[in-house]
C-alpha cells in the first residue's frame, strides 16, 4: 500500500538546476511547490575533499559516486553498466543523480543560442525550426543571467537587450597570448560564464583554483546546489531519496500522482495539481516510458512515439600541440576563451557549425602520470614535465548534431539495483557532423601555425569526446506528431504535465545546453503563472532588428 502524505500545487521531479530555478519562481508567486529528488543531499565540502583525495584527477565523476537507490552512469575505473549502449556508436553520457544535479561539475558555460539557431530548417534546409524565436526567449535569457551572475564577451554572435549583470573574469595569461598571436585571423574572446568576477549574491569572485570541474571549491560559479538553496529560501519543499518510477493519470489523461521508492523500496504516492518533469534528457524520457498504462500503451506523452527520440549532444574532436613559448596553462578558469565565427553561416546547409574552445586546464597532473607510465624519471622527468606544463596547449571543436529519430533513449531489458529498467541509448553521428569536424581541422592547423606549434596531435577521425549536453529527447514543437511538448513545455496528451529539461531543445546548436534549458523553463513558469491570473509574461525583445551574424576573418583555401 502506497503512503500518500505528500501533496502540492506543483510537483517537480528532479532537483537539478532547471527544476530548482523554476520551482523558486513558482513558489515566489505563493504556490506550494514540492521537488522530488532521487538522490541524496549534496555537500560542497565533501565533494572538494573527494576530489583532493582522488587518484584520478581527470575523472570528474570521482566526487559523485553512484548509489544503489539512485544509480547513475560511472565508467571509470570500470563501467557500472547502468546506461546500456545499443550503438552503433557509444554515447557515454555522464550525469549526477543528487541534489543539484549535473551542474555541480559543469564548466559554468552559460551560452545563449544565436538567432539563426532557431530556424535552421527554414534557412538551411536541415534539422528543425523551434516553435519560438530568439526574441521570444531573450527576456528569459536575461532573467536567468541575472539570477546566476553571468558575464562574458558581447562578441559571441548572441545579441542582447541589456548588459551582462557580471563583468568578465580576468583573462588568464595563456589566453591573452592566444588572443594576441591569433589577432587578425581569429577573434579569441572570453566565454559566457556563470562565474563571479566580483562578489555577487553572497558568493566570492573566482580565485583561479583551476578545478571548476569537477567542483568549484568556493562557489564562485553558479550551480544546481545554489539553485536548490534559493528554491528552499522561497518556500519550496524537497523530498530526497525519492526515486520516481511511475506517473499516474486519470481517465482524461491528467496526471494525478507520482509514485516513488524510498531507500527501503517502500512506495510513496505524491499528489498535485500540476506536475513538472525536470530530470535530465535521459531520466525524463525513461520515466515517461516507464509510466505506460492500458490507456497509454507506449508510455505517457508518447502517442506518436516521439519520447526519447532525436537524442543529441555536442561531440568534440581536438588538436593538442606544443607552443613555441611558455604559456603555462592552469592559472584561472579551466575553459575561459573561444572562437565563435563558425557558429552560423550559409555553410550550415552542408556541414555542422561549431565553436572552437581553448582549454586552460593545468598539464601538470596529466603529464606526470603519462611520464611515469613511460618510465621517465630523474632529470629527464624534470625537463619533460616542465616543457609539457609550460608549452602544451589544446583546442577543441563543439559540433552541432542534427535531430535524428533513430538516435534515441529507450528502456533496457536489464534492471537497475532498484528493479527499474535501465536506460538504453541508440546513437550514431552522421556525415553532417563529420564534415564539420573536417572543416574545423583546417582551423586547428592555422591556429597551430600561428602559435609556432610542434608535436601536433589530432584526435582520430570518427573518435569523438562527449560534452554531456543531452538534448532533443523531449523535443518541443508545433506538430504533435513530431514532438513531445508545445512551446511552453506542456505535453500534448496531458494538460497538467509540463517538462523542463535540456531534453526539450529541438536542436543542439553549438553551445552548452544549460542556459537554453533554463530560459525555456522560466518562460514556461511565466506562462503557467500568467494563465492562472498572475503577472503577464515578459514582453518580447527586439534584438534581431539590428543583429548581424559573426563572419570569419579567415577562410582556408579550397
Amino acid at each position: 500500500m502506497a503512503d500518500s502524505t505528500l501533496s502540492a500545487d506543483f510537483v517537480i521531479i528532479g532537483a537539478g538546476i532547471v527544476g530548482a530555478m523554476m520551482g523558486a519562481k513558482l513558489a515566489h508567486s505563493g504556490a506550494s511547490v514540492l521537488m522530488l529528488e532521487a538522490g541524496g543531499p549534496s555537500d560542497r565540502g565533501v565533494f572538494v575533499a573527494r576530489f583532493h583525495n582522488a587518484s584520478r584527477r581527470g575523472d570528474w565523476m570521482t566526487p559523485y559516486p553512484s548509489i544503489p537507490t539512485a544509480p547513475h552512469p560511472i565508467y571509470r575505473p570500470e563501467d557500472n553498466n547502468y546506461f546500456e549502449q545499443a550503438g552503433p556508436e557509444p554515447y557515454k553520457a555522464e550525469y549526477i543523480r543528487q541534489v543539484g544535479g549535473t551542474s555541480w561539475h559543469w564548466a559554468a558555460q552559460a551560452w545563449r543560442n544565436v538567432p539563426n539557431d532557431f530556424r535552421i530548417h527554414s534557412l538551411y534546409g536541415v534539422g528543425k525550426d523551434w516553435p519560438l524565436d530568439y526574441d521570444d526567449l531573450e527576456p528569459y535569457y536575461q532573467e536567468v543571467e541575472e539570477i546566476m551572475g553571468v558575464g562574458g564577451s558581447t562578441e559571441t554572435g548572441s545579441p542582447r537587450s541589456k548588459p551582462f549583470p557580471m563583468g568578465e573574469v580576468a583573462v588568464p595569461y595563456a589566453m591573452q597570448r592566444l588572443t594576441d598571436r591569433l589577432k587578425g585571423t581569429f577573434d579569441v574572446v572570453s566565454n559566457t560564464v556563470a562565474r563571479n568576477s566580483r562578489s555577487f549574491d553572497g558568493r566570492p569572485p573566482c580565485c583561479g583554483a583551476n578545478n571548476c570541474q569537477p567542483v568549484c571549491p568556493i562557489d564562485a560559479q553558479y550551480h544546481g546546489g545554489i539553485a536548490v538553496k534559493q528554491a528552499l529560501t522561497e518556500g519550496v519543499k524537497m523530498q530526497i531519496h525519492a526515486n520516481v518510477f511511475q506517473l499516474e493519470h486519470d481517465d482524461k489523461g491528467r496526471i494525478v500522482a507520482a509514485n516513488y521508492y524510498d531507500v527501503d523500496k517502500k512506495v510513496h504516492r505524491v499528489t498535485g495539481k500540476t506536475f513538472i518533469l525536470a530530470s535530465n534528457g535521459i531520466e525524463s524520457p525513461r520515466l515517461l516510458l516507464l509510466s505506460k498504462s492500458d490507456k497509454f500503451k507506449n508510455g505517457l506523452a508518447n502517442e506518436h512515439d516521439q519520447v526519447g527520440r532525436n537524442l543529441m549532444d555536442h561531440p568534440s574532436t581536438s588538436l593538442t600541440f606544443d607552443a613555441d613559448e611558455d604559456v603555462w596553462l592552469g592559472r584561472g578558469p579551466q575553459s575561459p576563451s573561444s572562437i565563435n565565427a563558425m557558429r552560423d553561416g550559409s555553410f550550415r546547409s552542408e556541414h555542422a557549425p561549431y565553436r572552437l574552445d581553448f582549454t586552460n586546464i593545468s598539464r601538470v597532473d596529466g603529464a606526470t602520470s603519462s611520464l611515469l607510465k613511460q618510465g621517465v624519471y630523474g632529470k629527464e622527468f624534470e625537463e619533460k614535465l616542465r616543457h609539457i606544463s609550460a608549452r602544451e596547449m589544446s583546442v577543441k571543436n563543439v559540433l552541432e548534431v542534427l535531430p535524428n529519430p533513430e538516435n534515441r533513449i529507450a528502456l533496457s531489458d536489464d534492471k537497475d539495483s532498484m528493479g527499474i529498467p535501465k536506460p538504453r541509448a541508440h546513437y550514431q553521428i552522421d556525415e553532417y557532423t563529420f564534415k564539420g569536424h573536417q572543416r574545423s581541422q583546417k582551423d586547428f592547423a592555422k591556429i597551430a601555425e600561428l602559435m609556432g606549434a610542434t608535436n601536433l596531435r589530432y584526435t582520430k577521425d570518427h573518435v569523438y569526446a562527449n560534452n554531456q549536453h543531452i538534448c532533443g529527447t523531449l523535443s518541443m514543437g508545433k506538430d504533435p506528431k513530431e514532438c513531445v511538448v508545445d512551446q511552453f513545455g506542456r505535453a500534448w496528451d496531458h494538460e497538467n504535465l509540463y517538462m523542463a529539461s535540456t531534453g526539450l531543445l529541438p536542436t543542439s546548436s553549438t553551445c552548452n545546453s544549460t542556459v537554453n534549458a533554463l530560459a525555456v523553463a522560466m518562460r514556461t513558469a511565466a506562462h503557467i503563472l500568467a494563465e492562472s491570473g498572475g503577472p503577464a509574461m515578459l514582453p518580447r525583445s527586439n534584438t534581431q532588428a539590428t543583429w548581424k551574424p559573426l563572419v570569419p576573418a579567415w577562410q582556408p583555401q579550397v
